[in-house]
C-alpha cells in the first residue's frame, strides 16, 4: 500500500481572467512567492505521501513537466486526459492507474493552503479514516460567510449534508450554526473503495472510465473513448450519495484562489499594499490613481485590461464565457 497525491490540475481558472488563460491556466503563475499554485502543491504534500500522480489534459501537461522539473522531481505518474470529463472520471482515472489498496490524496493544484501542524494533522487524520474504508473529505472551519464556495453540514466527523453555494443570508445563517464548513474539494480514500462506490452510483463513468485507462498509451487517454464518458462531478457522482463518507473538520489556512477577492487578499497579506479606499492595482506598475472609486481592482496585462468591484469577483467568469465566444484569442 501507497499513499499517492493526486494532482488534479485541469482547470483553466476563468475567474482570474486575464491573468489566468487557456495557455496558462492560474495553477501555473509564478506569482505566489515565486512559485506557481501547481508547484506548492506538490511541494507541501512531498512529505505526507510516498509517490506522485498529475491528471492534466493534452493542453497543460508540458507546464506540469516544466514546473515539476523546476522542484527537481523524478519519478512520477502522469494521466493525460484527451478532453475535459469532469472530475468524477479525472479521479477514476487515477484510481484504475493505482493498485487497489492504494490510498489516494486528491488535491486540486490551484489552492493555496498554510502548511504547518494544523494541516498535517488533517490529512494524517483522513488517512487513517481511508485505511478504514471511509471516503474523506475536507471541511474548513468558515472564517466569513462566503458565498463562492460550497458548504458541509457536520456532526463532528459524520457528514449530514452537502450544499451548494450559497447566498448571503444563508451563508451568514451557516456561519451562526457553527457546524457548516467550507467544502475544500480534497480527498482521502481507497483506490479500490473509491472505484466501488463509483460504479454503484454512477456504473457508466466507471465503465467508460475503465475502458479508457485500459486504452491509453503512456499515460495519454483517447479522444474518442473520452468523449464517450459522462461529465459529472466527483461530488454529485459519489460524496453526496455514498454511505462511507467521512469528514475531518480543519481549521489551516486555505483558499481555493478562485476569484480576483482572493487574490487581493494575497497580494494584501504579501506586501502589496491597496490605497486608501481599498483599491489595488495587479500586473502593472504604471502609476495609476483611483477617483471616486473604493474597493476596485485593476487587473492588467499585455493585451486586457479588467476593472471590477471586489464584491463582483465572482462575474468575472461570465466575462470569460462571453470572450470565449466573441473574443477566443483573448481567453486563448
Amino acid at each position: 500500500m501507497e499513499i499517492i497525491n493526486i494532482v488534479l490540475s485541469g482547470g483553466v481558472g476563468s475567474r482570474l481572467w486575464p491573468l489566468s488563460r487557456k495557455s496558462c491556466p492560474k495553477q501555473y503563475l509564478p506569482i505566489f512567492e515565486e512559485r506557481t499554485l501547481f508547484q506548492k502543491t506538490v511541494e507541501r504534500n512531498q512529505k505526507l505521501c510516498d509517490q506522485l500522480m498529475i491528471v492534466g489534459n493534452q493542453a497543460n501537461y508540458e507546464l506540469s513537466r516544466k514546473d515539476i522539473k523546476g522542484l527537481g522531481i523524478e519519478g512520477y505518474m502522469e494521466v493525460i486526459e484527451a478532453c475535459p470529463r469532469n472530475t468524477a472520471a479525472a479521479i477514476a482515472f487515477a484510481a484504475f492507474r493505482s493498485r487497489p489498496e492504494d490510498i489516494l490524496f486528491v488535491t486540486p493544484s490551484d489552492h493555496l493552503i498554510t502548511t504547518g501542524d494544523s494541516y498535517t494533522k488533517s490529512v494524517e487524520r483522513a488517512i487513517a479514516l481511508a485505511k478504514e474504508d471511509h471516503i474523506v473529505t475536507f471541511g474548513l472551519k468558515p472564517t466569513r460567510p462566503e458565498t463562492g464556495f460550497g458548504y458541509i453540514e457536520a456532526d463532528g466527523e459524520s457528514v449530514k449534508g452537502f450544499r451548494e453555494k450559497p447566498d448571503l443570508a444563508t451563508a451568514e445563517q451557516f456561519l451562526e450554526k457553527g457546524n457548516f464548513l467550507w467544502n475544500s474539494g480534497m480527498f482521502c480514500f481507497k483506490a479500490e473503495v473509491f472505484l466501488s462506490e463509483l460504479e454503484r452510483y454512477e456504473p457508466e463513468v466507471f465503465r467508460r472510465s475503465q475502458e479508457a485507462m485500459a486504452a491509453a498509451e503512456d499515460g495519454f487517454l483517447d479522444q474518442e473513448m473520452s468523449m464517450k464518458i459522462p461529465s459529472i462531478s466527483v461530488d454529485y457522482a459519489v460524496m453526496e450519495r455514498t454511505q462511507k463518507i467521512k469528514v475531518v473538520p480543519s481549521s489551516f489556512g486555505w483558499s481555493d484562489m478562485g476569484s480576483f477577492e482572493s487574490v487581493f487578499e494575497y497580494m494584501e497579506q504579501h506586501g502589496y499594499q491597496p490605497d486608501e479606499n481599498g483599491n489595488m492595482i495587479i500586473g502593472s506598475n504604471v502609476h495609476t490613481e483611483f477617483v471616486g472609486l473604493e474597493n476596485t481592482i485593476l487587473v492588467q496585462t499585455k493585451d486586457a485590461i479588467l476593472v471590477l468591484k471586489k464584491e463582483s469577483a465572482q462575474e468575472v467568469k461570465k466575462v470569460f464565457e462571453k470572450l470565449e465566444k466573441d473574443k477566443p484569442e483573448l481567453v486563448n
